[in-house]
């Protein structure tokens, strides 16, 4: 199978801890954490993606919100100058140790960190990346 995931939730998958909106979401962010451990491929979608799932049933889900959009263009051009190549709608990746390694590396020296102005996670996230990413989901062996 495949994720499907916007391109700022490349970013979010970083420092998540297991808190979130809503018990059914973290229970549905865990099982997409769990699947991309176990090397599943990721497909960069537009708009609403399977993180999203739970909060779309929601009145006026925030991941519909114009910020948002905003917010998955930003992430897309700072990933794309990580990686040193496009990235777009479509395109389809996999995390791995090195990868995410150089993902923190990044997120935890404000490279990559446009996306996440002005969201309300922004500084749970800050706290996770100066502390070395302890107890994040997101590991590889």
């Amino acid at each position: 199978m495949t994720v499907k995931l916007r391109a700022h939730h490349l970013l979010c998958v970083l420092t998540y801890v297991g808190k979130g909106y809503s018990p059914a979401f973290t229970a549905n962010y865990d099982s997409i954490v769990a699947r991309l451990v176990a090397g599943e491929d990721i497909l960069i979608e537009e708009g609403p993606d399977d993180i999203c799932q739970p909060l779309l049933a929601t009145t006026e889900p925030h991941c519909l919100r114009d910020s948002v959009i905003e917010r998955d263009i930003k992430a897309m051009h700072d990933v794309a100058d990580l990686l040193g190549r496009p990235l777009q709608v479509g395109d389809v990746m996999t995390l791995d140790a090195v990868t995410v390694g150089k993902f923190r590396d990044a997120f935890t020296k404000g490279q990559t960190r446009r996306a996440c102005i002005g969201c309300e996670w922004f500084e749970l996230c800050s706290v996770i990346s100066k502390s070395g990413y302890q107890d994040t989901r997101l590991k590889f062996e």
